[in-house]
């Protein structure tokens, strides 16, 4: 008899050493869905919409969103060649490891953590700032946080029952996202007064700066945090079937979608918005600022129109933070797994009935709430979840291309890869993911990048001091390639 699908995973984990302990039951659509509602193009798109209106107008919309579209299509598909080679729970963390260090591989883990950390809490502050006007509540700083910590609550709570259940959300979520976009898209197209299309190509930054370059590429941050958390396929890779191949296509899919549908709908937001300085500064009766997308719809439909609009938006928000803390807490329980965390044997539990690892759920959203109190403001908060999951990404990307040059084995592992173009596409995927980094750490956020060097400068010293001298990854992260 032929060895099931489930028993081939089965073994082909345990080739790195791991017993199958969670629940193995996503199919190639739902770790697709996962990225896909992370990367939520109802939640990039839309909280920063005024934030890339405001650096670099129009032209930021019409040519930023694809031009940052490409580009992280090639770095999808440099991570998805090395998912293929490694497809754990580790996602970057195992890259880095077994292409690098202990070293390289524990510092890569915790980027990857506090950076969906800090995403996870700009998701669900930005789902709070657009309930809360559907639901006729001021948006107070109080309400604000109230509904923030309510709504992360919820997500751990549906977490932690089970897999299964945070899959089919996920796959509803893609109907939400697409319908949605559609809905909006059509209402705007169907209803309101549009600007002629000369006006997608306004090359003016609203905000002043000068040269106009630099405000443009200061407004990519609008596009790159909406093109971040594509690796929760990688770190669902021990909970999907045939993951060699499923999870890449779920990393690229997941990028190439959102990159057509978010396009559609920032051009009708966009040929909307026709009064940009009362779009930038719209507030609501009680002052407080009303999102510049929300304000769109409002002044070019109806305030009630726009607050329905807003409400579909906020579901959407709803589902991307749901499976940002999916992802997180994996790549917590995959760093516990290897004595990598403070309490590894508590993070690194996984429910017996639910095969979900409870405790590690319960720390990212507790450390949600930390983050979001310490920034307190969502282009702060974003730019450093942007700036250190895009270093987690560029750092294996860059032991992958090293290591392809010197005839490292991991490549004949990749089930799923490039081929003779490989080496072309990593290597633009590094020099664009450097170039982004470097930009989004400047001000206007620069607190984000205050934050970051403090985060560099915590964690070399912790593993200075305690972490590497007891560190040394799992056993089969010292073998020359997983295979062997």
């Amino acid at each position: 008899m032929l060895p099931s699908q489930s028993d081939a995973d089965r073994a082909d984990l345990s080739r790195f050493g791991y017993a199958q302990e969670l629940f193995r039951s996503m199919g190639g659509f739902s770790n697709f869905a996962i990225s896909f509602s992370i990367i939520s193009i109802l939640t990039g798109a839309v909280t920063l919409y005024g934030y890339g209106l405001e650096m670099g107008g129009p032209l930021e919309m019409t040519l930023g969103w694809p031009l940052a579209t490409f580009f992280m299509l090639l770095v999808a598909a440099s991570m998805a060649e090395l998912c293929s080679a490694y497809p754990t729970s580790g996602a970057m963390y195992h890259w880095a490891l077994a292409l690098g260090s202990p070293a390289t591989g524990w510092f890569v883990a915790w980027l990857n953590i506090f950076g969906l950390i800090a995403a996870q809490a700009g998701i669900n502050y930005s789902c709070a700032q657009f309930i809360l006007p559907f639901l006729d509540l001021p948006s107070t700083p109080r309400n604000l946080f109230l509904m923030f910590a309510f709504i992360t609550l919820t997500h751990g709570a549906l977490n932690h029952y089970g897999v299964r259940l945070v899959a089919l959300l996920n796959d509803l979520s893609v109907t939400v996202h697409i319908i949605g976009v559609f809905l909006i898209v059509g209402a705007i197209f169907w209803l309101a007064p549009l600007s002629p299309p000369s006006h997608l190509l306004t090359a003016v930054s609203p905000s002043g700066r000068s040269p106009y370059w630099w405000a443009f590429l200061l407004g990519l941050l609008q596009a790159q945090w909406t093109f971040t958390g594509f690796d929760a396929s990688a770190h669902m890779a021990e909970e999907t079937t045939d993951p060699r191949r499923r999870a890449p296509w779920g990393i690229v899919l997941s990028v190439g979608v959102s990159g057509v549908v978010g396009y559609f709908l920032l051009l009708a937001l966009t040929l909307a918005a026709r009064d940009i300085p009362a779009i930038l500064s719209a507030t609501d009766a009680e002052g407080n600022t009303v999102p510049a997308a929300i304000a769109v719809l409002q002044l070019a439909l109806s305030p009630k129109f726009g607050a329905a609009m807003g409400a579909l938006a906020s579901m959407a928000m709803w589902f991307c933070g749901l499976s940002c803390i999916a992802s997180a807490s994996r790549a917590l329980f995959s760093l516990a797994r290897d004595h990598g965390t403070p309490l590894p044997n508590l993070l690194r539990r996984v429910h017996p009935r639910h095969g979900t690892p409870g405790p590690a759920i319960w720390a990212i959203v507790f450390a949600s709430l930390a983050a979001m109190v310490w920034t307190g403001a969502i282009p702060v908060v974003t730019s450093l979840s942007t700036v250190a999951l895009y270093v987690a990404y560029v750092i294996p990307l860059i032991l992958g291309y090293r290591a392809r040059r010197r005839a490292h084995p991991w490549t004949r592992d990749a089930v799923w890869n490039l081929g003779r173009f490989s080496p072309l596409v990593n290597l633009a995927a590094i020099l664009y993911t450097v170039l982004i980094c470097l930009v989004l750490v400047m001000p206007p956020n620069l607190l984000a990048g205050q934050t970051f060097l403090g985060l560099i400068a915590a964690l070399a010293l912790l593993w200075s001091f305690r972490v590497r001298s007891q560190f040394t990854g799992p056993e089969w992260s010292r073998q020359p390639s997983s295979g062997d």
